[in-house]
């Protein structure tokens, strides 16, 4: 039987009251959760701490207590283990509960701003097609080999993370790819797994709702790869200004790709359709489903991560041109009317003003672009001007509306998109509260041949206000109503 002695094992410790020769049945950060000798962790949250629950965890029959300053009330019976981190302690206990699952399949963390979901995603695919068993754990979805779990997280709570790696183990998994968000990095939800390989994707205006400024998102991104070891690889994209910074005192083995720049794996567009892309990688031709250029970094990041697994570089070529875009990731389908409708989850400046470039890179300019988008409530306010600035740009007709407002008055949202529109913009905007209502104008506005990109909730199937979530799919309502309106 386990002990609270097997848990702690390389947990930095500070203090201990009681025995640690105690066997447990569960490990909780949830006081609520506790159930009669199980260990409670007492978490300092952004929204409550943990140490305020101590007593409602002892009084439900747990048997050790994890934190991180001693109780007043020391209850005899109790373990009381005194830790400097409980978040990084519950990541080394938690692995430890699950047996080090990741030191038994090849882990690979994706991290960045843009493109974690399709880089993991689609290397999940890949892999699968392959032959492999794999295991994904993205924003999207959880899959155990093809047993599917909702994601309720970028970068799940690291219980969760080690419990579906286990699962995975157990499963036959070999390659496990996932997304590292920097929520996830900042609360050590990762710490005590062992990566075989990280990718950094890009670095752009987002969460500094969470975190204070821009170096300190970017400084934590880094702490993912100074994190590597030496049997690791480090990937990184050498274009975005902050790709080599993420290599400075890494100790995995440094590699880099760029469609741009001199780097180990090279892209080159030859061809930008609606219908795929041409690209040269290391001087082979292939033919991708999959559209614009932030795509053709993913799927170069794709292709360098194959290879740097053992694959083939033939095998690879032949595997990425049978790829299908990701829900929610440039979604898109052409009416009987050949009006294009696009949905992405571009919720951030730069995601937005890749997606309308690719968008304008490929249309004639005969055609009206109106672009649908809204901003999250409770979040970033800083971006909410920049993405009213880059819509309306961009775009010929600009529609702004709700995204999630969460407990913000969506009204005020858009107000503060609307700050960032420049005064010869002004005519081609419209606000429009409800979402429905906006989708549905874009519709009515949209004539032959017009492209309706509807962005920054993507896969999302909900509306959130004042904490309730309604059903609400973008891709389903807008070729519903561009069926309806057309008849």
């Amino acid at each position: 039987m386990i002990t609270l002695k097997d848990i702690l094992y390389k947990v930095t410790l500070e203090k201990i009251v009681g025995s640690t020769n105690v066997a447990f049945t569960n490990i909780h950060f949830d006081s609520r959760a506790i159930s009669l000798n199980d260990v409670f962790v007492a978490i300092k949250g952004t929204m409550a701490d943990g140490h305020d629950f101590i007593e409602n965890a002892a009084n439900q029959g747990a048997i050790a207590i994890i934190c991180e300053q001693l109780p007043k009330n020391i209850v005899n019976g109790i373990t009381y283990v005194q830790v400097a981190n409980s978040q990084h302690a519950l990541a080394i206990m938690a692995a430890n509960f699950y047996e080090n699952p990741s030191e038994n399949l090849k882990l690979i963390g994706i991290t960045g701003t843009n493109g974690k979901t399709t880089i993991s995603t689609l290397l999940y695919n890949l892999f699968k097609d392959a032959g492999f068993e794999v295991g994904l754990l993205s924003t999207v979805k959880i899959l155990v080999g093809s047993q599917e779990y909702k994601a309720t997280h970028t970068t799940p709570d690291s219980l969760t993370i080690n419990r579906y790696l286990k699962e995975m183990v157990d499963a036959g998994v070999e390659y496990c790819f996932m997304e590292v968000s920097s929520h996830g990095i900042d609360q050590k939800r990762t710490e005590g797994l062992e990566f075989n390989g990280g990718v950094f994707t890009n670095l752009s205006h987002d969460h500094l709702d969470y975190h204070k400024d821009f170096k300190e998102y970017r400084d934590v991104k880094k702490k993912f790869f100074d994190g590597l070891s030496k049997k690791a690889f480090a990937l990184t994209n050498i274009d975005d200004k902050n790709g080599l910074y993420m290599l400075q005192n890494c100790h995995a083995k440094k590699y880099t790709y760029a469609l741009k720049s001199h780097a180990d794996y090279k892209a080159q567009i030859l061809e930008n359709q609606f219908s795929g892309l041409l690209l040269k990688i290391n001087n082979n031709e292939l033919w991708v489903k999959l559209i614009g250029t932030f795509n053709a970094y993913n799927l170069l990041a794709i292709y360098a991560t194959s290879e740097l697994l053992g694959l083939e570089a033939i095998e690879i070529l032949q595997l990425m041109s049978t790829l299908e875009s990701v829900d929610g990731r440039f979604q898109f389908s052409i009416s009987e009317e050949n009006i294009t409708a696009i949905v992405d989850y571009a919720h951030t400046p730069d995601a937005l003003k890749n997606v309308l470039e690719t968008i304008n890179t490929i249309r004639t300019g005969n055609e009206e672009l109106i672009t649908v988008v809204g901003c999250g409530g409770d979040r970033d306010a800083e971006k909410r001007p920049k993405m009213g600035h880059i819509a309306s740009q961009l775009s010929t007709k600009v529609i702004f509306t709700s995204d999630n407002p969460r407990t913000e008055d969506p009204d005020d949202i858009i107000q503060q998109i609307e700050n960032g529109v420049s005064p010869e913009n002004f005519k081609k905007t419209l606000s429009i509260t409800d979402r429905k209502q906006a989708i549905k104008t874009a519709c009515q506005m949209a004539q032959n041949n017009d492209i309706i990109l509807v962005a920054g909730k993507g896969h999302e199937t909900y509306q959130e206000i004042n904490g309730k979530r309604t059903d609400f799919d973008d891709f389903k309502i807008v070729n519903e109503l561009l069926t309806a309106l057309k008849k």
